[in-house]
């Protein structure tokens, strides 16, 4: 897989004029004009720079990851370093929106550097772009051409400050949008958690957990079709658990229901649920329950 260390290297293999600083780019047709077109087609790449990109696909499919996804609604969305992106001959776009790219070094020595870990958008795959009403893409489209203008200036002593301190504005109104999004895709939230649900199940039923233990968080994403942090960020917004925590609980809900059998020993009940070691399972059970697992069968039995 290709992998590019520098911005300019990058724009150079997308056939994108390179970039007027050597760390930031920007490239915006959010009224009149067009975006430069990058080359047609690419095989799975990474490079080391963060980009935040406005776009619609009109015709075929940008694939993010493992996963194709149509953008014909148009969307922003966010990539971060060392992530994989690649696209086909098939995809037509329409040149209206925005692109900044800009390599994490140039983030340095800035509040930003810490801050834009924070943001787990940059860890959503394709799908889950945040897509904007007409409304949040004006306000967009406004700290865009600040970015831009600045960029286009003669550099001096402010101009770095200024652009972090508008990038940092676009991110924190990226994240109350998305806010909105969770809210207005409720549906689509309760859904995710049926399936995560019907996944555990299926995964307990096959007899896979005392094989295996607990699957993997990778694992239950990847089955769901959407990325870990989207996964857990939804999990949040519609349980205020994370998706460790409603596996722990899935678990507990499980052990309840083994130890309710007095034939079976708590280590019994433990090697069951996949625990190699009967304390762990002892010590989660009690973080959980406020009980332990012995104490919860006796207060069982004498009700």
């Amino acid at each position: 897989m290709q992998h590019f260390k520098t911005l300019s290297a990058y724009l150079d293999y997308l056939g994108l004029p390179r970039p007027e600083h050597p760390m930031l780019s920007v490239f915006t047709a959010m009224g009149e004009g067009f975006l430069p077109c990058p080359k047609e087609s690419s095989p799975p790449i990474t490079n080391d720079c963060y980009s935040i990109s406005f776009k619609k696909i009109v015709k075929g499919d940008l694939t993010y990851g493992r996963t194709k996804y149509d953008f014909s609604h148009g969307a922003l969305f966010f990539i971060a370093p060392r992530q994989v992106l690649q696209w086909d001959t098939s995809v037509v776009y329409d040149q209206k929106g925005f692109s900044i790219n800009f390599h994490e070094d140039f983030l340095k020595g800035t509040e930003l550097a810490q801050q834009i870990k924070k943001y787990g958008f940059f860890s959503y795959s394709a799908n889950e772009a945040l897509h904007l009403s007409p409304r949040e893409e004006k306000q967009i489209a406004s700290i865009v051409e600040n970015i831009d203008i600045e960029y286009h200036n003669n550099p001096d002593a402010f101009s770095k400050d200024i652009i972090i301190s508008q990038l940092s504005t676009l991110l924190k109104y990226a994240d109350r949008f998305y806010e909105r999004q969770f809210i207005n895709r409720k549906e689509l939230s309760t859904d995710l958690l049926e399936l995560l649900n019907r996944q555990l199940d299926a995964y307990f039923e096959s007899g896979k957990l005392q094989e295996k233990g607990l699957p993997s968080i990778e694992e239950i994403a990847e089955k769901l079709s959407v990325s870990q942090r989207y996964l857990s960020d939804t999990l949040k917004k519609e349980t205020g658990k994370s998706t460790t925590e409603h596996l722990q609980l899935y678990l507990i809900d499980v052990a309840k229901n083994h130890l309710l059998d007095p034939k079976k020993t708590i280590s019994e009940v433990a090697y069951e649920l996949g625990f190699e070691y009967p304390a762990y399972f002892s010590r989660l059970f009690k973080k959980k329950e406020g009980l332990s697992p012995t104490e919860f069968r006796e207060k069982y039995l004498m009700n």
